[in-house]
């Protein structure tokens, strides 16, 4: 498969992976902004505006944009990270013109009226109570903010009910206007195309009102780490949920750390399937929960890696000493060659699987382009992967799972004193 890559003299990068083999085409246009570029007054800016662009360009209203691409079978969508947004679609590959010219006039003309500012914060404030209802979602916001506290990293994307309804039609328009810039700007197509093409229609969407005027160069986060707070050990949202719902985690590789590989096979032996170490150990051998999992996350200038669990809130503490047991175990003796080959096995096999469609690949090599400045070859991922070995693990396991623990707790807990014994 061919990826290719064009960066015009305005800094806009435009990068595309061709599929012959598909009738299909994704386009996705990354914008190098996330919540961790808010002050705590513009908290959930870049969510809050992402839902904004939605609602209406100096070309079309909000339903000429969304049935545009409805109509023709396509889909649409948008997402904030904590360092990235990204407003794609995928269609089929004779309606890609179409849906390069939507996606770019969000971009490029969105009105965001004062009018609809006053309606989607309705919208914004109802997804953060969604959020707050649903304690195995909360679990993780509550762990980011024990962990890296008072925070850019460390505060939701969402924002707080406070700052969005605080958050003022000139603060979202101005942070619109400073952020998506050119230069911030990765233009991802996949799917059954040609990159000249591509560049070419590109090009022409995002012309209008001199938005592609003028030079710069193209904008990577620089890989350095915020100012750290104090860490905490426990966070906890007391609630009367009939499961209690925990994240342990620590330390982790920051993105640009050639061992995220090995974290990420190491994470996956750990509890990334029912073959997983902590998967036997909590749910088969024990019947204590019913979701378990793990992941490793990677930021620019940091990382976590963490582990989730769901349980009867009388055996919490019970799951937490099994989870320090088993890590304990881990850096200390490392994993076995089949625990080992059998996770490598498993990221390998996800990561080609979730390959299969255009939309996937636009993905793959939308993010690699935002956060690297490249996109990493495909083989050379699978290589990476492929070349971790037992003392690879042995060592980033000795190195990171031995680090101060943070637990995030959301059930029916009045204090956090006993799991405070536990991390001690």
């Amino acid at each position: 498969m061919s990826v290719r890559r064009s960066v015009l003299p305005s800094g806009l990068r435009i990068v595309t992976e061709e599929v012959s083999s598909v009738r299909s085409a994704a386009i996705g246009i990354w914008v190098n902004v996330g919540s961790r570029d808010e002050s705590p007054a513009t908290a959930g800016a870049s969510h809050f505006l992402e839902h904004l662009l939605f609602k209406g360009t100096q070309r079309r209203t909000a339903l000429e944009i969304s049935s545009s691409i409805e109509s023709v079978g396509g889909e649409m969508n948008a997402f904030t990270s904590k360092e990235y947004t990204c407003f794609y679609a995928r269609v089929i590959d004779t309606d890609l013109p179409m849906a390069i010219d939507v996606i770019s006039d969000l971009i490029t003309s969105s009105i965001v009226s004062a009018l609809d500012v006053d309606a989607e914060r309705k919208v914004v404030l109802e997804e953060i109570a969604m959020r707050d209802d649903d304690p195995s979602d909360l679990v993780h916001d509550l762990y980011a903010e024990t962990f890296y506290g008072d925070t850019p990293l460390g505060r939701p994307i969402l924002g707080t009910i406070a700052s969005i309804k605080g958050m003022s039609r000139n603060t979202v328009n101005n942070y619109y206007k400073k952020r998506y810039l050119p230069q911030d700007l990765v233009v991802a197509v996949a799917g059954n195309i040609k990159h000249k093409k591509v560049v070419a229609m590109v090009e022409q969407a995002l012309s209008v009102n001199g938005f592609l005027e003028g030079f710069g160069a193209p904008a990577v986060r620089p890989n350095t780490a915020d100012k750290k707070v104090a860490q905490q050990s426990v966070g906890l949202i007391s609630r009367t949920t009939e499961q209690a719902h925990m994240f342990y985690g620590m330390e982790g590789v920051a993105r640009h750390d050639d061992r995220r590989f090995a974290m990420g096979v190491l994470s996956s032996a750990l509890g990334g399937g029912m073959s997983s170490r902590l998967f036997q150990e909590i749910r088969e051998k024990r019947g204590l929960a019913y979701s378990v999992y793990a992941y490793a996350q990677q930021y620019a200038g940091s990382g976590q890696i963490g582990f989730y669990a769901g349980c009867n809130p009388s055996k919490a503490v019970e799951v937490v000493e099994i989870i320090r047991e088993v890590l304990a175990d881990v850096a200390s003796n490392g994993m076995s060659h089949e625990e080992i080959e059998r996770a490598k096995g498993a990221v390998r096999g996800s990561l080609v699987l979730s390959q299969e469609d255009s939309g996937s690949r636009m993905f793959r090599i939308g993010k690699n382009e935002i956060v690297y400045g490249h996109v990493m070859g495909f083989d050379d991922i699978l290589k990476s992967i492929s070349r971790v070995n037992e003392q690879d693990i042995r060592e980033i396991a000795s190195a990171f799972l031995t680090k101060t623990p943070t637990l995030a707790l959301v059930g029916p807990f009045k204090s956090t004193s006993k799991f405070e014994k536990v991390l001690k």
